[in-house]
Order: C-alpha cells, then structure tokens, then sequence
C-alpha cells in the first residue's frame, strides 16, 4: 500500500490516506447516554451515525475495517474505565455488521496471560459477534515513511495499513504525561510495542513526544471517530485514574476537532493539549471553533465543571512564559514514580515494560532507581495493583496551585463580562 502510495505522489496522484482528511468544515457530533445499557448505547449512536450522514457514507460494502479500540496492558475489567467500553464497541459493531464490511477489532497489547483480551470481555463480545480480534503484535508490522517533525519512518500494523477505513474508538481520559488521552494519541496504539518504549525513552519532553504522537497519526488519519465518555477516567490517568461520569458519546470524522471538543468538555483551553494544537497547525484537522460544527447537545451544556485533571496539567504557565523558561516550569512539574511497597506484588510487569530499566526487584517489591528514571511513567500505567503513587518536586506543587487560582480567577471574570 505504502509503495503504491509513494508511486502515486510522484505521479501527483491522491492517495487513500489524503483522501481521509477532514474536509475544511468539520462537525462533531454529541450525544447523551446514561449508561453502558445496550438500549441507551443503541439509540445515542444511530442519533449520532445519522447526524454524520449515515454509516454509508463512511463504510462501504465489502470494505476492509480497521476498529482500532483502546485496550491498555496489562488487561483490565471494564468497570476500571480503563480501557474503551466492551458494551460500548459491542454497539457499534453491531450497527458496522449491517454494513457488509469485512471487520477487524484491534490493539497492540502486552500480556503475560495467553489471551490478553478475555479479562476485558473483549473476547466474548467479538466472538458472539463473529468479529475478528487482533493483538496487533501477532499480525506483523509494516514500515512505512514519515515525513513528520520527529520521525523519519515507523512502524504500523499490517491491518490497519491493509484497511480501506480505520474507525477510531478512543476512551475520554486524562494523562499523566501528555495531559489527555484522545483520538489522536489512541493511534499509538497501532505501532509495536517495543517501539512504544523506545520513543518514551527517545522523547522525554511533552511537546516533542506529542510532536511524534502527530508524526504517527499523520500516517494513519482515521476515517471516524467515536468517543466513548459514558464513563470517564480523571486525575492521574490512563490508567491510575478515577472512573468520571460523563455521561456522553462524542463522534466526528475529524479526530482533531473530537479531541478540541472533549478537551472543552472536561475543562481544558484550546491551547492546553500539544497533540490538538500541533495537528491543527499541520491541517490534519481543525481546532479552531469557528471551523467547527458541533451538533447534537450544546457543548456549553455538557462541560463537566469539577473533572480532576492530571498533576502535570498547568495552562496558565505554558500560556504566558517564554519556551525556555517553561522547559524549566515543565520539569518541576514532572511527576516523579514511587513505590508503595505495601501494595506491590512483585509481579514484575513494571521492571519489564521499563524503558531505561530503571527498575529492579529488591526485597521482594519493585525499587526506582531514580537517577536512570526518565519519567515517562509506563511503570504507573501497567501496573494493576496500583502500586505506583507519582509524586511532584515542591515547587511543582506550588505552581499547582497558582495555576488554581489563576482558572478560578479567569472563571470569575468571564462570567462577569
């Protein structure tokens, strides 16, 4: 594919990857939905499928499916809102079934249990469905060319290079590191799992990792995206987080323009999130709200004023200082990993996902050697046992806190004007 597509750029051809670019207009469709019942997740996606012009308009019969859903190591129970909602992709396979398409349901996972995907009820639900479900690292990888600002080639699965339309179901959370988990960084997923550790370890910066996070995303544009925030995750997600009513589906077949929207919804500014500004900058979307169509519930009407952020998440001092100075700011913000020895099992899984092997078994339960830390905080998201606490420098509190005051300032004002 990515051959044919290097013929047709010398030929000045359009190739099917520009072709799934959002058009100048984009619209994001949101819904209300109670529950993760399969009559509320019904009736909220065909409103949404409709208000985007109906599932024909995106899949076509016979068509190759890529549905790349969100589904984090090691695996974990639904209710955890961890991972992309089983119920949730149920539905919409469900409605994807009656499109006549070939269907795929994927993720690259590691796993020390034969089947990662059955804790998770994914298994059951593809297997009732007749849908095929991939751990993306026993299908092969494809090298591909990147002509981003970080990467020069990387590697992506075969079936989402092989797929005619990649459909995009990323889960509403918070993060740790890059601030939010949204459409866009739901596409790293898509790349092996060794190479995941390699750029933490190579981008240790929030701007130049999500500079890569785009670079990846440039390379596979989905065609749809649905958001599931029926249940959120807040604070120091993606994984360590706590479960957020939201109550919400958000869809657009522009993933930049979803993720501006849900940002808005859980409270962030337009310019908060890098991989949202860096791809707008790129036109591989659009962030700006004059550009954007938002049907449906009214996104004033959906803001979830108290969703707890991540430590990490200070607008007011990536907003108003110099890029030097808040490469300094940046760093005392950085989250530090702890052990809480009392809760871990010494299961080994953070000394082996550890990019720098930073982490050692002493005395029965996990050390950081904090000298070799690069704090790209994989050890917090695999570990099940919640064993790993994050901890900020002194003056990263304080600049927390200045921040909070700032908001609730700015807050006041806006109401009064």
């Amino acid at each position: 594919m990515f051959q044919e597509k290097n013929k047709k750029e010398a030929r000045g051809e359009p190739d099917a990857l520009a072709r799934r670019m959002p058009q100048a207009r984009s619209r994001v469709v949101i819904s209300r939905c109670a529950s993760y019942d399969r009559r509320d997740l019904s009736l909220a996606l065909r409103r949404i499928f409709d208000s985007l012009g109906g599932l024909s308009s995106v899949v076509k019969q016979g068509s190759r499916v890529f549905v790349k859903i969100n589904h984090l190591s090691p695996s974990s129970p639904p209710e955890r809102a961890i991972l992309t909602h089983p119920s949730f992709t149920r539905e919409v396979l469900q409605l994807l079934s009656d499109s006549g398409a070939e269907l795929t349901v994927g993720d690259d996972i590691y796993s020390r249990h034969p089947d990662g995907f059955s804790l998770s009820g994914y298994r059951a639900v593809c297997d009732e469905l007749g849908v095929r479900l991939v751990n993306l690292k026993e299908t092969g990888f494809v090298e591909v060319a990147v002509h981003g600002k970080v990467l020069k080639k990387t590697y992506i699965a075969r079936p989402v290079v092989d797929a005619d339309v990649i459909i995009n179901l990323p889960k509403l959370k918070t993060h740790s590191f890059a601030i939010f988990t949204g459409a866009i960084k739901n596409m790293y997923g898509v790349i092996p799992h060794g190479l995941r550790l390699a750029y933490h370890r190579r981008y240790v910066r929030n701007d130049v990792f999500s500079q890569m996070l785009v670079d990846l995303f440039s390379c596979v544009p989905p065609q749809l995206n649905i958001m599931d925030a029926v249940v959120g995750m807040e604070g120091e997600g993606p994984s360590a987080g706590k479960p957020k009513k939201v109550g919400l589906i958000l869809a657009s077949r522009d993933a930049v323009a979803l993720d501006a929207a849900a940002a808005r919804v859980i409270g962030y500014g337009s310019s908060a999130i890098y991989t949202t500004v860096f791809a707008d900058e790129r036109s591989l979307g659009t962030a700006d709200f004059r550009k954007i169509e938002v049907a449906g519930e009214r996104l004033e009407d959906v803001v979830v004023s108290d969703f707890r952020h991540s430590a990490v998440a200070v607008s007011f001092f990536k907003r108003w200082l110099p890029s030097v100075l808040y490469a300094y700011i940046q760093n005392q913000l950085t989250l530090i990993p702890e052990i809480r020895r009392v809760a871990c099992e010494a299961c080994l899984e953070c000394v082996s996902i550890c990019p720098p092997r930073a982490i050692s078994l002493l005395d029965d339960a996990a050390c950081i050697d904090e000298s070799n830390c690069i704090h790209c905080l994989c050890c917090h998201e695999i570990c099940q046992y919640q064993a790993i606490k994050l901890k900020q420098l002194p003056l990263g509190r304080l600049l927390r806190k200045g921040d909070a005051v700032f908001k609730k300032a700015s807050a006041i004002l806006n109401k009064r004007t």
